[in-house]
């Protein structure tokens, strides 16, 4: 597959068409006829250009997850120093993103909640996508002079998880709120 900044036009509506579906009838609902006909191109376009339906919904996780890495980098840059607000930082921006973007949840969690396997290929980007966060939240704990910042990542992505799950089921009101005083309560205990 190609490198997404190097996406030809069709190979971008195919994209941008599996995304849309993806997101809202889950991987498995959606199949590849559906996506070439709302992406206005033909079966033989969508294997050209993404070679599988695997690859198609992993390109979906990299393509989502580089818009929302942008988006929580643009955030953290306007939190230039270092301390528990910037840590907190991820919570606000992920409930912003979620207004705009959002109403099904976090969608590598709903993806990989589809597959089974470990190994495969939407498990293991998923997988990818969480590290990523993780140590973001360590570096930031790092930076903050949080003690045991590795433990406190590790809390703190269970806490952004647990909201990203709960803003797809509506279940409680301002999950992002609530995980960000608890994180906040949290950082305040590995204070220095």
């Amino acid at each position: 597959m190609a490198e997404q900044s190097t996406l030809t036009p069709a190979a971008r509506r195919i994209l941008e068409a599996a995304s849309r579906l993806f997101y809202a009838r889950g991987l498995h609902a959606v199949g590849v006829d559906t996506i070439a006909a709302e992406a206005g191109v033909t079966k033989k376009t969508l294997y050209d250009r993404f070679g599988s339906k695997e690859a198609l919904e992993v390109a979906h996780l990299r393509d989502r997850d580089a818009r929302w890495e942008a988006f929580l980098l643009a955030s953290l840059a306007e939190h230039p120093a270092a301390g528990i607000e910037r840590v907190l930082v991820l919570f606000a921006a992920t409930d912003a993103w979620m207004a705009q973007q959002g109403g099904r949840g976090c969608a590598a969690i709903n993806a990989r909640a589809e597959v089974d396997d470990p190994r495969h290929p939407v498990a293991v980007e998923v997988a990818r996508q969480k590290a990523w966060v993780r140590e973001l939240l360590a570096a930031e704990c790092r930076a903050a002079g949080l003690s045991r910042p590795e433990e406190l990542a590790t809390a703190l992505s269970l806490l952004y998880d647990g909201a990203l799950a709960a803003s797809g089921i509506g279940a409680p009101p301002d999950p992002f709120g609530v995980a960000r005083r608890a994180a906040r309560t949290l950082c305040e205990a590995h204070g220095v």
